[in-house]
């Protein structure tokens, strides 16, 4: 009895003395696979020379731990490039950890080639294509996603950024006239209206907005934002609808510019039906490109279903169904209210322009 409990004071004070290096700082970088060599199915010994950073140039070992899950492994071997997490310790040392593949690389090569597509292909219009996506990705990062991120509403922050990208593409694409201007003013309408039918539609049949794990994570960040989930939704609705409105926008105002270039002595009820008959032929090709974006996202939970045979009523009102039915419905309206209007826009500003 005495060995034992002076055998647990002794485990007790070892314990207490014994002090553990912590964690100062926590660093993603990125390295070079040197060697990695398979000890059990359970972890790979892995050599690693990190390539970015305060620590780059430094050549560490780490092991890399396999549950033997598909879903979470990555095994890696001699010459992959990965991502790793370097934990500095208060003792100057440094622990390793892979935590995924590289793979921004092939991301940035795939960036350059379209690029440069764009810029052989449209040379000057490509050039301003390239300058219109810049300007619309820099309002996204650095005002749009911010401003959500300090709680501001949702929806009519992502109007107004809608409106200023539409604004600013068209206007550096065609020019400050009537052909741009009657664009702007069927996507605006046609963004707007997908956005009005996506609200009340989804306020009818009480979507959350957090049929998604990524706006479930949104509870728990840091900053503890509380965000309005029902308003980000009709926002993405808003804004994945743009693109699509746009194009439409500016191929039904530039058709009847054209028409009105080859035979300006149409008048302005020929011209809106030739810009109607354009509209006709574009909406179902645009409409298909909606719903086939929406849907193709969602193949892996569609085929969830077959496999399961789970019944038809319980599929469409389940909230992630109905969150994308109501996403891709309303875009496709919205796209198809914008062909009218920039039809009538258009052929009442052009034969006004032509009168002045």
């Amino acid at each position: 009895m005495k060995r034992t409990i002076l055998f647990l004071m002794l485990l007790i004070f070892l314990f207490s003395t014994y002090s553990y290096a912590e964690v100062i700082q926590s660093y993603t970088e990125t390295a070079l696979v040197l060697e990695a060599e398979n000890d059990n199915r359970e972890s790979q010994h892995v050599q690693v020379k990190i390539t970015s950073g305060k620590f780059k140039g430094q050549i560490v070992e780490t092991f890399n731990h396999l549950s033997g899950n598909y879903v979470y492994d990555l095994p890696v071997k001699k010459g992959d490039k990965v991502v790793v997490v370097i934990e500095e310790q208060e003792d100057g040392s440094i622990e390793v950890y892979i935590s995924d593949y590289m793979r921004q690389n092939y991301a940035l090569y795939l960036a350059a080639l379209f690029v440069l597509l764009i810029l052989m292909i449209g040379k000057k219009r490509g050039l301003k294509a390239v300058v219109t996506l810049t300007i619309t990705l820099l309002i996204i990062l650095k005002i749009l996603l911010p401003l959500l991120l300090k709680g501001y509403h949702p929806v009519p922050i992502t109007i107004t950024a809608s409106v200023f990208i539409t604004v600013i593409t068209l206007f550096i694409v065609a020019g400050i006239n009537s052909k741009s201007i009657s664009a702007i003013l069927g996507t605006t309408g046609g963004v707007l209206t997908a956005g009005l039918l996506a609200y009340l539609i989804g306020s009818k049949v009480r979507l959350t907005g957090m049929s998604s794990e990524e706006a479930v994570m949104l509870m728990y960040i840091p900053q503890a934002i509380s965000f309005d989930f029902k308003g980000l939704l009709f926002s993405g609705i808003i804004l994945g609808a743009l693109g699509a409105v746009m194009d439409i926008g500016m191929s039904i105002a530039s058709s009847i510019e054209e028409i009105h270039r080859v035979n300006p002595n149409l008048t302005r009820k020929q011209l809106f039906t030739s810009g109607m008959n354009v509209g006709q032929d574009v909406m179902g090709t645009m409409t298909n490109t909606l719903i086939l974006a929406y849907t193709g996202s969602s193949i892996p939970l569609l085929l969830l279903f077959m496999a399961y045979e789970t019944s038809f009523i319980k599929i469409l009102n389940l909230d992630i169904i109905a969150t994308e039915v109501i996403r891709s419905l309303a875009g496709s309206i919205g796209l198809v209210v914008a062909i009218p209007l920039t039809a009538i826009v258009s052929s009442l500003l052009i034969k006004k322009e032509k009168n002045i």
